[in-house]
């Protein structure tokens, strides 16, 4: 479980094909990995993944084919922003983030507000109902407060300390970023379901 407060910006400096997916070589960057185990789990990008090796320039993660089909940003070396998994007591500066992506998003605009950006997204129509107004949102891994939604369209304003301490200044319309709606809209979708479920 995550938090959505990117610890760094680490870079993707190596992917190797595996039989099966890809093996990535990560450098941290300001994150400390000194404590980090071999099978803890750090977002990528707001993917978790499962450290399977340390070396000199960092760790190594495998990510499945499944997890390449359902995200953007694993396949080839750049940026990526990176949080550890939380341990009881951290603070909750985000939203509960569990780091498994629910769908690819596309920006739409990327536009000056003073030193902001006000960032629009058309989130994929089969998560667009899980994203209100004021709610959370996980984009490439950032836990971010909606302005407003439109649709499949939402948009965020972003402050210059989130620019600079993430990927998300990098952005530019058309880029395609991971998208991870709050687990609170996943559960309630689920027991409203149940209630008109026969049972078994």
């Amino acid at each position: 479980m995550f938090s959505g407060i990117v610890a760094a910006v680490g870079s993707i400096v190596r992917v190797t094909p595996r039989e099966v997916g890809l093996r990535l070589t990560v450098a941290p960057g300001a994150m400390d990995v000194s404590r980090v185990g071999l099978g803890d789990s750090i977002a990528h990008a707001g993917v978790c993944l499962t450290v399977v090796e340390k070396n000199a320039e960092g760790y190594c993660v495998d990510v499945s084919p499944e997890t390449l089909d359902c995200s953007v940003g694993l396949d080839q070396p750049g940026e990526v922003n990176l949080e550890k998994a939380l341990c009881l007591g951290d603070p909750m500066g985000g939203h509960l983030v569990s780091g498994h992506v629910d769908g690819i998003g596309e920006v739409l605009r990327f536009d000056p507000v003073g030193d902001n950006r006000l960032l629009e997204i058309r989130a994929p129509h089969t998560l667009s109902k899980y994203i209100a107004r004021k709610g959370s949102v996980t984009v490439d891994g950032c836990s971010l407060t909606t302005n407003t939604v439109a649709g499949d369209v939402f948009t965020i304003n972003l402050i210059p300390h989130t620019l600079a301490v993430t990927t998300l200044g990098r952005l530019a319309p058309g880029s395609r970023v991971n998208l991870e709606i709050d687990l609170i809209a996943r559960y309630t979708e689920r027991m409203l379901a149940w209630e008109n479920e026969p049972a078994a």
